[in-house]
């Protein structure tokens, strides 16, 4: 209690409501109701907005699995073995909206993380005073190795972009930096003419996974190939506010899909 002793009673009864009245009232702290809260804490924080959606969608998944199983969701009410119940509910019985198939490990592990991140910000909100999910490992997911390209391979990408003369040189700078880099295409299409240092062989990644920035060396034979491109084939565009470093022929950016048409015939079949 907060209140000393020596001052008058008034005052005692006074601070005493003060903490009562700003308690958080736990007994009404549903998923459901803090969703919402949680979702604008995350925007606040500046996480993605594909994030939050993910986070969102989780959690709403989480709550009809209580609702489905006639669990509350009271904060207050939840506790290990209805989180356990319902991982493995996600690793046996849940599906996939769209095709109907079980869900993948990862995905197992995006609700858990997911589950921890909002508990752990209840907790520091003052919703609920202990974690159930302390303790509660990450599930173990398959290590998968990713196939790398072969030589027969790439020269079947390389033939296609030989193939096609009106964006030869865009084409073969992006499977190459691709190659060289392990760029993605979201990456791939957020470069600046202003992030290529061709004289250090070093590109800036300003909008690259979680939204860090980066920055990725090139080998010599990207350098040339990016030299050829921008100052003998990239197209001019029409404003200068345009200043992407892969234009279409009529001098737009590229969309993701458009970088993805460079790896059709001869390369698609093998990006998926």
């Amino acid at each position: 209690m907060l209140a000393s002793r020596n001052c008058p009673p008034d005052f005692n009864l006074f601070v005493n409501l003060i903490i009562k009245e700003t308690k958080v009232d736990t007994a009404s702290s549903s998923v459901e109701k803090l969703i919402e809260d949680f979702k604008l804490s995350c925007q606040a924080e500046g996480k993605r907005p594909k994030t939050i959606d993910w986070y969102t969608c989780f959690l709403v998944r989480f709550k009809c699995f209580l609702d489905k199983h006639d669990m509350s969701d009271e904060l207050g009410d939840i506790d290990k073995n209805d989180i356990r119940q319902f991982i493995v509910y996600l690793q046996v019985e849940a599906r996939t909206p769209r095709t109907g198939k079980i869900l993948s490990p990862v995905t197992v592990q995006g609700y858990v993380r997911t589950l921890k991140s909002f508990f752990s910000w209840a907790v520091r909100e003052g919703y609920v005073f202990s974690n159930p999910m302390n303790k509660i490992p990450i599930p173990k997911a398959p290590i998968k190795v990713i196939n790398t390209f072969t030589a027969e391979q790439i020269t079947k990408l390389v033939d296609q972009c030989y193939n096609n003369n009106g964006s030869r040189y865009r084409d073969l700078s992006i499977i190459l930096l691709m190659l060289d880099s392990g760029l993605r295409v979201s990456e791939l299409k957020n470069i600046y003419l202003r992030d290529v240092d061709l004289a250090d062989g070093l590109i800036r990644v300003r909008i690259a996974k979680g939204g860090k920035e980066r920055i990725v060396p090139i080998g010599n034979l990207v350098q040339k190939y990016l030299w050829k491109y921008i100052n003998q084939f990239r197209p001019d565009s029409p404003t200068k506010k345009i200043a992407k470093l892969f234009l279409s022929d009529k001098g737009l950016p590229l969309t993701k899909s458009g970088n993805q048409q460079c790896q059709k015939g001869g390369g698609q079949q093998y990006s998926n």
